[in-house]
């Protein structure tokens, strides 16, 4: 059962004090026991994409955690992390303008930052803790007709991270193409099961290799 689990996890590290010694490590653990990916801070993606030598999947993260960076600054660096060889993005929307209502700003950026990807893997996070039901709804429609690959619900770094309410909520609302991701405050396989049972594709998490580590 751990196993299939641990296919769904994106390995993460965030934390504005990592090293790269941790980071080192959370490659070694991914690579142990086969996760889907490791998730990492974009000034690692360049070593860490050496390091693992095509035995991982390297994500990173855009507009970091708040999202409010200019469309502009979020391509240059999802050009950077590509270049460097990150094969899979996370991106954070700029909540503002979802409040403001506007919408096609909100989408306008995604579908470049989709465009830019090309044929690698677009996540998008839309830190459902700050958002109202209406405002996720609409995110779905967003999302789906960005062409983006993923919704994921949270950053980990606001004020609460995925809630089995939310995924089934995404699974209502997405279209057939999108897929979803849960993050933030994963801390038991018991919750990673329910969060997979309700539809979540990938899981963002570092506890759960931890445990299987004590």
């Amino acid at each position: 059962m751990y196993e299939d689990i641990l296919k769904k996890v994106d390995h993460t590290l965030l934390n504005q004090t990592a090293t790269w010694e941790q980071v080192k490590t959370l490659c070694d653990d991914a690579i142990h026991y086969q996760t889907a990916s490791v998730c990492i801070p974009p000034s690692y993606v360049k070593r860490a994409k050496e390091y693992v030598d095509g035995r991982m999947k390297i994500c990173t993260v855009i507009g970091f955690p708040n999202g409010y960076h200019t469309k502009q600054v979020k391509l240059f660096e999802t050009s950077d992390a590509l270049e460097n060889g990150a094969d899979e993005i996370d991106m954070v929307i700029q909540i503002g303008a979802l409040k403001e209502k506007n919408y096609t700003k909100v989408a306008e950026e995604i579908m470049e930052l989709k465009k830019l990807c090309s044929n690698r893997i677009l996540k998008v996070i839309i830190e459902t803790c700050l958002l109202t039901e209406q405002e996720k709804i609409e995110m779905c429609r967003i999302v789906t007709d960005s062409g983006a690959d993923y919704i994921k619900t949270s950053t980990g770094f606001s004020s609460a991270g995925a809630t089995f309410e939310d995924i089934a909520l995404f699974k209502r609302y997405v279209g057939e193409h999108v897929k979803i991701k849960a993050a933030g405050g994963i801390s038991s396989f018991a919750d990673a099961e329910k969060f997979i049972e309700l539809g979540a594709d990938r899981l963002g998490t570092s506890r759960l290799v931890q445990l299987l580590n004590l």
